[in-house]
């Protein structure tokens, strides 16, 4: 990869030692003596590989196109039939096989487009073949970025440097749409494509990507802030520039300029206006301001789940439940990873707080029917309700309803439900983990059936875990699914924490009747979360 050929050669007939390596290491040696011209050598070392490892493709794809190159054309068919009966889509057989008797098998298989042609054009190229790989790439240069740079690296190594540098310059003017290098020969091409051309502002972005997925990340920034200066009106590299500043460089005024330069020069793209949104939710932008700018962009809300998701959200903050159910009743949301949860979630809080305001309007029988269909998840929201669900909640309110109602004995059987459950709190970091509204409303149940001690230990349970883990460092574990949160942006989660130890404390103090120092917690979460749900709609009550 370094161009250091002759040390390689050496460091691999030293690996043919082991046995492990054997079959590989001779690959590389047929390579490297068939890009000095040693066809013999090559075609020898190639044979040892196959005695070691018959099966090895690439291997028996070389030894045909060397057998081809030395006119030994019915050897050559002999073993592209031979690779097809041990794989019958062994493309470079199939490939072999169209150059030696214009079988036309690969171009029925294989289209013009295909990243195969680009592997199989690598794969003659590390072999020295150069005609070989020009001419299977030849065919995707008007298609593919990447197949463009690598036809100029191709012809850059096989000496024809204008026309190598014609085809860099090429390669700059194609669609960087659904490009993403990931080849580690790609960093050799890019990194010849900017040298033979560095005014191409796109070689550097697509090199910063590669940087990037591999954990690279001062290479990948770096070579995105080139992109941007030569071509400062590509959004797509002001995005990446944005979750890099953010995630990497912990720098969110960067971050948010550059998501709010990638959004201006392109307005209609949904998934950068839910990124930046949810970069907004991270600064801690006010919600209604949130809501607001969501409601400029109607069109953009409506082409995504997640984003219509955020909008309901942004609605039940601010109180327009009756809005938000509609909302959700009117789509078919589809599951998607990261977004458990989330819309049932967001049903039950309208269901819940549309019953709520039918209690204090004295309209039970309306608050028993908005309990009853929160218990019930419509098929359009796309997810159902996980086995074991806590619903103390709803029990409880379904109880102060009966009790308005004068039905004694069916309010204190629901009481006696929302009082039962887990009442150990615990750190909440899945979606699937128990929230502590749960225990806060088996406290309050207990109080309605005159359980004042029970009632007493559930909420001084609250505030003392509450108290007890504040500064704890929370981890999240290597395997976890399920996470509550959109991951693009990295999270707090000390931060996070220290949220959910000042709501339970909220919540027991709340229980305990002391609103004032509940009301302290639920103003200190939302100096640092101003889109907390749990905060926001407990500190209304108190109001």
């Amino acid at each position: 990869m370094q161009g250091r050929f002759a040390e390689a050669f050496d460091a691999f007939y030293k690996a043919t030692w082991n046995g492990a390596w054997q079959d590989s290491a001779y690959l590389e040696l047929g390579r490297l003596a068939s890009r000095n011209g040693k066809l013999s050598q090559a075609l020898d070392v190639l044979d040892r590989c196959l005695v070691r490892n018959g099966r090895h493709h690439k291997a028996r794809h070389l030894k045909i196109a060397l057998l081809r190159h030395s006119g030994n054309v019915g050897a050559a068919m002999r073993e592209a039939a031979l690779a097809l009966t041990f794989d019958s889509m062994e493309y470079g057989a199939h490939w072999e096989r169209f150059l030696l008797d214009k079988d036309l098998t690969f171009n029925r298989l294989v289209r013009p487009e295909s990243e195969t042609r680009l592997d199989l054009a690598l794969d003659y190229a590390h072999a020295g073949l150069f005609d070989d790989a020009i001419r299977l790439l030849e065919q995707m240069t008007s298609v593919s970025p990447m197949a463009a740079y690598t036809l100029g690296w191709v012809l850059s190594e096989s000496g024809q440097k204008q026309a190598a540098a014609q085809m860099f310059r090429r390669a700059a003017t194609l669609s960087p749409d659904y490009c993403f290098p990931n080849r580690l020969e790609d960093v050799l091409i890019l990194e010849s494509a900017i040298g033979a051309n560095p005014e191409d502002p796109f070689a550097p972005y697509y090199l910063g990507n590669f940087w990037y997925a591999h954990r690279r990340d001062y290479e990948a920034i770096t070579c995105w802030e080139q992109s941007s200066e030569l071509n400062p009106s590509f959004p797509t590299v002001h995005r990446n520039l944005g979750l890099a500043y953010y995630n990497k460089r912990h720098e969110p005024e960067k971050a948010l300029g550059h998501f709010e330069t990638a959004f201006r020069l392109n307005p209609d793209d949904a998934r950068v206006f839910f990124e930046l949104d949810q970069l907004y939710k991270r600064v801690n932008r006010d919600p209604a301001w949130r809501l607001a700018l969501m409601e400029k962009y109607p069109g953009l809300v409506e082409k995504r789940d997640d984003l219509s998701v955020e909008y309901i959200s942004l609605l039940n903050l601010s109180g327009r439940h009756e809005e938000a159910y509609l909302r959700l009743m009117q789509r078919n949301f589809h599951p998607w990873e990261g977004g458990e949860g989330k819309v049932t979630g967001q049903y039950v809080i309208c269901q819940m707080e549309i019953a709520r305001a039918a209690l204090e309007n004295d309209r039970p029988r309306a608050a028993v029917e908005s309990l009853e269909k929160a218990q019930l998840y419509p098929h359009n929201l796309g997810e159902g309700k996980l086995y074991g669900a806590k619903e103390n909640n709803i029990f409880y309110y379904l109880g102060c309803a009966f009790e308005l109602l004068g039905d004694i004995q069916e309010s204190t059987a629901w009481f006696e439900r929302a009082s039962t459950g887990l009442s150990e709190p615990t750190s909440a970091i899945y979606y699937n983990d128990q929230p502590p509204d749960m225990i806060f409303y088996q406290g309050l149940a207990n109080l309605k059936l005159n359980r004042n001690e029970a009632a007493t230990a559930i909420f001084n349970m609250l505030v003392e875990y509450g108290a007890a883990h504040l500064g704890d460092n929370v981890e999240v574990d290597y395997f976890a699914v399920s996470l509550p949160d959109f991951l693009v942006f990295d999270v707090n989660m000390k931060q996070r924490n220290r949220i959910h130890c000042l709501y339970m404390m909220a919540l027991g103090e709340l229980g305990r009747g002391n609103s004032s120092t509940a009301l302290e917690h639920f103003d200190s979460i939302l100096a640092l979360d101003a889109s907390h749900m749990g905060a926001t709609l407990h500190r209304r009550l108190i109001k």
